[in-house]
């Protein structure tokens, strides 16, 4: 299998990409793995820009996951699970399950995420939360099953 595509899509009122130490730091932890980062976009906090981000990543770009950093918590600012449902066609609620589970051994606030795992097409949508140290200890709790859900979506086997 090739080198797996990433895009990340960072969702944030007042974040410049400059300052973006969260979707740095997932860029990094994609390059360790030996992947690849296509694309790093900051959107505001709007459903309909964040939508148009991850069918961009997913359609133009051809990426292999999409990596949303920020707006899955109860802030009434927060739509990126809403975004990510509004474009997606299937849910893949164990990696979102799996990401909760990996989180609550470390802060109890874990079960307040709404994030969500989607497919659009033959592309995985991840919804990561948005502060460093969260979106770190999420990708830690997933990274392990990607290689096997790309291989997947297209159309290998188990």
């Amino acid at each position: 299998m090739s080198a797996i595509t990433f895009a990340i899509v960072t969702c944030s009122d007042t974040r410049q990409l400059s300052e973006d130490a969260a979707g740095y730091a997932l860029e990094r932890l994609i390059g360790q793995a030996g992947w690849q980062c296509a694309s790093h976009v900051i959107v505001k906090d709007e459903q309909e820009q964040i939508s148009a981000a991850i069918v961009e990543a997913a359609d133009a770009l051809k990426v292999d996951v999409v990596l949303t950093c920020g707006g899955s918590g109860l802030s009434l600012r927060d739509v990126t699970p809403e975004a990510t449902r509004a474009v997606c066609d299937r849910e893949v609620p164990g990696i979102a399950e799996g990401m909760r589970a990996h989180s609550m051994k470390i802060t109890p606030y874990a079960m307040l995420s709404r994030a969500l795992c989607m497919q659009r097409g033959r592309t995985l949508v991840i919804n990561l939360p948005g502060s460093t140290k969260a979106a770190t200890e999420n990708w830690e709790g997933v990274a392990g099953v990607i290689p096997h859900a790309v291989k997947m979506m297209a159309g290998g086997g188990h």
